[in-house]
């Protein structure tokens, strides 16, 4: 159903890997443009039963054809067994993957952040709070955006198959992902080949 956009794809990714020789790209040295080996089928439906979820099916693609993780946006895409996780970095705590995602909005709740009228107990409240997992419920991490930003794809909820950013590391919230200047959500294939056009045009200039 994707086969001409995962054409253009590995077109596109193999003449960015050409043109970028020195990595001069942000995350280009993270990664060097290499892919991990796609997944078969099987390990799809692993996964998939593990962790009681559906993925969308431009990511399945993706997965099947193109690669399991390494070149893609900022530092790379996230093996999918890495993006179970809450935090990227440190991958110690398990994201709520299995629940609905509840938003289709921003969500960014307006704390009072400085914390002058609060005491050590009432902050620690509000922080458990805000980085509570039940927030980014339903969220597969696919990409590190860097300063404790991640990209995520929705794998449960009304907003099924977009990205989204979770910024609550930066008090930023939640909320789809515009960093590449786009007003439309965008979907997996989508926000990928985004990236490759927007690396292409900027190595070109």
């Amino acid at each position: 159903m994707h086969d001409q956009q995962i054409e253009r794809i590995h077109s596109k990714l193999k003449m960015l890997k050409r043109t970028d020789s020195d990595f001069e790209l942000f995350g280009a040295k993270a990664h060097e443009y290499d892919l991990d080996p796609v997944w078969a089928p099987d390990d799809i439906t692993r996964f998939e039963k593990n962790w009681n979820i559906v993925l969308p099916e431009e990511y399945r693609e993706f997965l099947l054809k193109v690669g399991s993780g390494g070149a893609g946006p900022y530092y790379g895409l996230e093996k999918p067994e890495n993006g179970v996780y809450g935090d990227l970095d440190y991958r110690t705590e398990l994201n709520e993957i299995s629940k609905e995602f509840p938003y289709t909005e921003e969500w960014n709740p307006d704390y009072d952040w400085d914390g002058e009228s609060m005491t050590e107990e009432e902050w620690a409240e509000l922080e458990n709070e805000y980085f509570s997992p039940k927030h980014s419920a339903g969220l597969l991490r696919i990409s590190n955006f860097g300063c404790g930003v991640s990209m995520n794809l929705v794998v449960k909820g009304q907003c099924y198959g977009e990205i989204w950013a979770d910024d609550r590391a930066n008090s930023g919230g939640i909320y789809p992902d515009h960093y590449f200047g786009n007003k439309e959500r965008l979907t997996f294939l989508n926000w990928y080949e985004t990236w490759l056009d927007q690396s292409l045009e900027k190595i070109n200039t």
